[in-house]
C-alpha cells in the first residue's frame, strides 16, 4: 500500500527502566508513537494508521504491565496478526536490575503500576517480571539500562533505531559540554570554546543553539563562520573516505563548548544540515546536555 507503515517497534519492559525516555526518543526520530495501547488493539491500530491519508511510515507503540495480563500472555498471536498485515514488528524490551529499579523509584517517588495491589515495591517488581516474561522471551532486542543515564539511553536508541544499519556509513552529530567530559565514542571532536559565547548575552542566554536568534548571533561573527567553513571542508574531504573504505557503520562527529547549550548545539545542527545537503541519507543529531 502506498504510504503504508514500513516499520513498527514495540517498546516494552520494566517500569523504571527507561521506556518513556525511549518512546520519546522514537517520537523525536519521526516515529508515530502511542503509549499504553491495549495489546489486543494493536492489529486494529495498524490497520487504522495504514488506511489513513498521508500515513506515517514508522510506528512505535508502548505495551507494558499496565495492559490486561491475559492480553500480554498472548502477545505472540497479536504480533502474528500484525505480521499478516505486511509488517515485521520488532519488540524491544528494556530492563534493569532490581536494586537499580528500587533506587530509581526512591529517587523519583513515583508509584509502581502494580502498587494498587498492596504489594511492597520489591514484590511489585518481582510480579511485573513474571507478567512480562512472555514479551521478554520473544524480544528482538533486550536493553539493560542499569548502568545507563538518560543521555546514554537516548543516544543508544538514536544510534540503533534512528540510523539505518544498512547504510554504508551513518552520521551522528553530537553536542556536549566539556565540563561533563568528552563523549567516549566520538570519532571526531571539535572544540568551539574559542568562539564568541552567546551565554554572555542576557537575551540569548535562556535560548539554545537550536534557536534562530542564537544562529543569527553566531553567523554575524567572522570567527564562527571561519570555523564552520574550515570544519565543513575537513568533513567534506574525509567523511567520504570513510564511506569508501567500507569498514565503518557509524561515525560520530562531536562539538563541545563550555555549557553544551549554544555554540556546540548550533554547530551540530548546522553540520548535520550540511551533511544532508551534501547527499548523506542517514544523519542524526544528539544534544547530550539538552536531550
Amino acid at each position: 500500500m502506498e504510504g503504508a507503515a514500513r516499520a513498527l517497534v514495540i517498546v516494552s519492559g520494566m517500569s523504571g527502566s527507561g521506556k518513556s525516555v525511549a518512546l520519546n526518543t522514537f517520537e523525536d526520530l519521526g516515529f508515530y508513537c502511542v503509549d499504553n495501547l491495549p495489546a489486543e488493539l494493536l492489529p486494529d491500530f495498524v490497520r487504522s494508521v495504514q488506511g489513513a491519508e498521508a500515513a506515517p511510515t514508522k510506528l512505535a507503540v508502548g505495551i507494558d504491565v499496565r495492559n490486561r495480563h491475559s492480553d500480554l500472555s498472548d502477545i505472540s498471536g497479536t504480533l502474528s496478526a500484525v505480521g499478516a498485515l505486511g509488517l515485521d514488528p520488532r519488540l524491544v524490551f528494556f530492563e534493569s536490575r532490581d536494586d537499580t529499579l528500587i533506587k530509581r523509584y526512591a529517587d523519583t517517588r513515583r508509584r509502581h503500576p502494580l502498587s494498587h495491589l498492596g504489594l511492597s515495591l520489591a514484590d511489585a517488581i518481582s510480579l511485573e517480571r513474571q507478567v512480562l516474561k512472555p514479551l521478554r522471551q520473544i524480544a528482538d532486542r533486550v536493553v539493560d539500562t542499569s548502568d545507563l543515564n538518560v543521555h546514554q539511553l537516548r543516544r543508544q536508541v538514536i544510534t540503533e533505531f534512528g540510523l539505518d544499519s544498512d547504510s554504508t556509513v551513518s552520521l551522528l552529530f553530537e553536542s556536549f559540554a566539556y565540563r561533563h567530559g568528552v563523549p567516549a565514542d566520538a570519532d571526531f571532536v571539535f572544540d568551539a570554546r574559542c568562539l564568541p559565547n552567546p551565554h554572555w548575552n542576557a537575551i540569548l542566554r535562556p535560548l539554545s543553539g537550536r534557536d534562530e536568534a542564537v544562529a543569527d548571533y553566531l553567523e554575524a561573527e567572522p570567527d564562527a563562520m571561519r570555523f564552520v567553513e574550515q570544519v565543513s571542508g575537513f568533513l567534506d574531504t574525509w567523511l567520504p573516505r570513510l564511506r569508501a573504505d567500507g569498514t565503518r557503520s557509524y561515525v560520530t562527529v562531536a562539538f563541545g563548548c563550555t555549557g553544551g547549550r549554544h555554540r556546540s548545539v548550533y554547530l551540530a545542527e548546522r553540520m548535520a544540515r550540511h551533511a544532508r545537503e551534501a547527499g548523506w541519507d542517514e544523519v542524526a543529531v544528539h544534544h547530550r546536555e539538552l536531550d
